[in-house]
């Protein structure tokens, strides 16, 4: 089969990776492939198509700013976009995230409309197709919920409008756009964001859940033999925003005793500034093997999280042989069984340092959460995406 593949990304953060392994393994089975992205262009390869523009992105990001006017611009990069999709006439289209500066969402749905042959299977890496502003609105919340969230409490978070909310227009046009398509599935990363998506317009489809994957031959176990008394616990996330935690953490610094240390990992500079001397603020890094030693040498993971549609940082510390702490909010709670940690109430820090002093390390041994993480296996994931494909 011809598979065509569009995200923003390629290559480059977690769905621009996770779309170059789908499409790497849809390869070695025999299909044809092609990933057609809009940000951040990459060396050109025969596989890849970049339709992007810098110019297309500031002004969709612009009036994204002042009138909320997310994925109804960059109409001259969807026709290139729509003129090679017809060139190469693809039997399945895989989409990813549809949001993000670069392409007319709204217009590519509509040229969709016209390809009733043609099967499309589209993962859901978060809330934007039936939200009215934001790609989350689960921490801020929803004003009005009609078969999904048609306004947002606020317009700050991604992708962020200062001006004109528009959200009711924006969630009619999505609406109407994502309704009435022929062959399309729809597919999430947990079980937390399928049954919310189910709760939405988007319900006349199939949805299925399959959870994102990691390379457990990159993530695994390297601690170090230490006779240190101290208690290292370890945060990380890509953007430190307000649903992360960041405030938490700082908050439960105060409560534990000083042999707990706290290390937290892909922070701004002005964020580590801005930090008390009990935390060790780390920017973010891409070096993969010096995050796998700081996932190996903490003692607990700590996902202060209070938003996340699936949390694989979580996935990532259980593989190299952390236990950790969650906290019970959206999709974080169901990748942690009972054998490698704890889920514990959002945002109650004297429950959470209580928690922590009074972890059981053998309960929630090493060895353990090294096994269980062979469930989020990256080869697992690509098999059950292939198993898809293979059915349309």
């Amino acid at each position: 089969m011809k598979i065509l593949f569009i995200n923003s990304v390629v290559d480059y953060g977690s769905t621009g990776k996770l779309v170059r392994d789908i499409a790497n393994a849809s390869k070695q089975a025999g299909h044809d492939v092609l990933v057609a992205y809009g940000r951040y262009p990459q060396e050109n390869s025969e596989d890849t198509f970049y339709f992007g523009s810098k110019i297309s992105t500031y002004w969709h990001v612009l009036m994204t700013r002042l009138l909320g006017r997310h994925g109804l611009h960059s109409s001259l990069e969807t026709k290139k976009l729509i003129k090679v999709i017809d060139e190469y006439n693809p039997e399945v289209i895989h989409l990813h995230n549809l949001h993000g500066y670069y392409l007319n969402v709204r217009m590519l749905f509509n040229y969709l409309k016209t390809r009733p042959q043609t099967k499309i299977l589209w993962t859901l890496h978060d809330c934007w197709s039936f939200s009215g502003s934001s790609a989350y609105f689960s921490y801020s919340g929803c004003k009005v919920w009609d078969k999904g969230c048609v306004e947002c409490n606020t317009t700050r978070e991604y992708p962020e409008s200062l001006g004109f909310s528009n959200q009711k227009y924006n969630f009619n046009w999505k609406k109407e756009a994502f309704s009435n398509i022929n062959n399309l599935t729809i597919l999430t990363p947990s079980d937390w964001l399928k049954q919310l998506t189910e709760q939405t317009f988007l319900n006349s489809y199939k949805i299925k859940r399959i959870y994102n994957g990691i390379d457990l031959q990159v993530f695994r176990p390297l601690k170090n033999e230490s006779n240190s008394t101290e208690i290292n616990l370890l945060g990380v996330a890509n953007i430190w925003e307000k649903r992360k935690g960041l405030d938490d953490f700082i908050e439960l610094s105060k409560r534990l005793p000083e042999d707990y240390k706290i290390t937290l990992i892909g922070l701004s500079k002005q964020q580590c500034e801005g930090l008390p001397s009990s935390i060790k603020g780390i920017t973010r890094t891409e070096n993969v093997s010096e995050l796998v030693e700081y996932y190996s040498n903490a003692d607990i993971y700590l996902n202060l999280s209070q938003e996340e549609t699936m949390g694989l940082t979580t996935v990532e510390a259980l593989a190299c042989g952390t236990p950790v702490i969650v906290y019970d909010q959206t999709a974080v709670p169901e990748i942690v069984g009972d054998e490698v940690g704890l889920v514990v109430k959002a945002n109650d820090i004297d429950l959470l340092a209580t928690s922590i002093q009074n972890f059981d390390f053998v309960r929630y041994s090493s060895e353990a959460c090294r096994e269980y993480s062979f469930k989020f296996s990256k080869e697992k994931m690509i098999e059950n995406y292939l198993k898809e494909i293979e059915k349309l």
